[in-house]
């Protein structure tokens, strides 16, 4: 039986998660739990689920928890420590990181330094850090299975096959929330707009992420460090439908594709049940009924930040650390209707060209140069509504 400690319990990879532990009792029990701030429904999850260990984000959070668990026997701890201590929690065998953002690292280690196996659903964890943590998990013989639909898509196309005969990947991308929409017109974009993704349900961060493109040139990084190919070799293009989930081009020309409805139980389960395969309630995909598959070329000039997630990884050291922390910051900031849509790039753009980068950087650095972009990001969001 996988015992399972979930990190991002109340987010939407985290609920989604449940629902799939939920439809095999028999096969996954969870054992540990990591919230957020939102405790009436980690609480739910606490009952339902019953595990022996639940964090949660904040004191205060903590304190309210444990008066609507009530007598309810368990260990409730909170804070980053808290998401460690989930991490680590020796009854568990597998980990889901479902958290999102480059808080993710730490656990992530944790779980890492513990022998755990990683389900990984944090691409900020490999954006911020993905040469500490290959390494780790390679000393340690621990396996990192990629959750995200698209490096799910790409781990099943190369099942059996030699990383040396991979002539490239081609990550698919659904063009978020304004893919018909110029550069012009998105300077007039609003909050309730960017929320709207077209085909898939997923939280605010990741939805304005897929809107900027960021969200792919995360998975660029990621890709990177998962299936150690340069960045030559990881090709993106657009694919409105999000049926096919992304693609394997092999030295012989032949491709191998991964196709499925969107829904992030299916990569999930497939994490959980690797090497096997369960039976899934979810819609079945029905191709006759989707009919015409419709792609286009990537545009560079309408998705900058894509470029310059490419240009970052290339780069290298703490230049992808920064993008990520900068991006958090401003992406923050237009959630919180403080910048416009637009801003988002400008302000990721402007805090990445002032960065002084480090080439092989220590934990310890790139926590600083975290710190660093998020200060600087800060500054430039200033800056621009002076």
């Amino acid at each position: 039986m996988k015992r399972i400690s979930l990190l991002g319990s109340t987010g939407s990879v985290g609920k989604s998660t449940l629902d799939v532990v939920a439809q095999h009792p028999e096969e996954f029990r969870v054992v540990a739990l990591a919230g957020g701030t939102n405790v009436e429904l980690l609480a739910e999850q606490v009952k339902q689920f019953q595990p022996e260990l639940v964090s949660v984000g904040t004191t205060q959070g903590a304190n309210e928890l444990r008066e609507r668990l009530g007598k309810r026997q368990v260990e409730i701890v909170c804070g980053n420590e808290g998401l460690e201590e989930v991490a680590k929690h020796p009854s568990s065998n597998f980990v889901m990181t479902a958290v999102v953002g480059s808080v993710g690292v730490a656990p992530t280690l944790a779980a890492i330094e513990a022998g755990k196996t990683i389900g990984l659903a944090n691409k900020e964890t490999l954006v911020s850090a993905g040469h500490i943590v290959m390494k780790a998990a390679k000393e340690r013989g621990v396996s990192i299975i990629p959750v995200d639909s698209e490096h799910s898509a790409i781990f099943q196309c190369m099942e059996g096959s030699r990383r040396e005969d991979v002539s490239r990947i081609i990550l698919t991308a659904s063009g978020g929330s304004f893919r018909h929409l110029s550069r012009e017109e998105l300077a007039h974009v609003t909050l309730e707009q960017a929320l709207h993704h077209p085909n898939w349900s997923m939280g605010s961060k990741i939805t304005i992420d897929s809107a900027t493109m960021m969200n792919k040139g995360f998975e660029v990084i990621e890709a990177h460090w998962l299936f150690d190919l340069p960045y030559d070799k990881i090709e993106c293009v657009l694919h409105y439908e999000s049926i096919i989930h992304s693609m394997v081009e092999y030295k012989d020309r032949a491709v191998m594709a991964q196709l499925g409805t969107p829904d992030m139980r299916v990569p999930i389960q497939y994490a959980l049940s690797y090497p096997g395969r369960m039976p899934l309630a979810t819609e079945p995909l029905d191709l006759v009924k989707s009919g015409t598959l419709h792609f286009a070329p990537m545009d560079f000039d309408r998705y900058p930040l894509l470029q310059l997630a490419y240009d970052c990884g290339r780069i290298g050291g703490t230049h992808p650390t920064v993008l990520n922390a900068a991006n958090e910051v401003a992406v923050n900031s237009f959630l919180q209707g403080a910048i416009d849509f637009i801003q988002i790039e400008q302000i990721v753009r402007q805090t990445c060209e002032a960065h002084q980068g480090i080439s092989d950087p220590s934990l310890e650095e790139i926590l600083f140069a975290d710190q660093w972009a998020r200060q600087e990001a800060v500054n430039c969001l200033h800056r621009d509504l002076r």
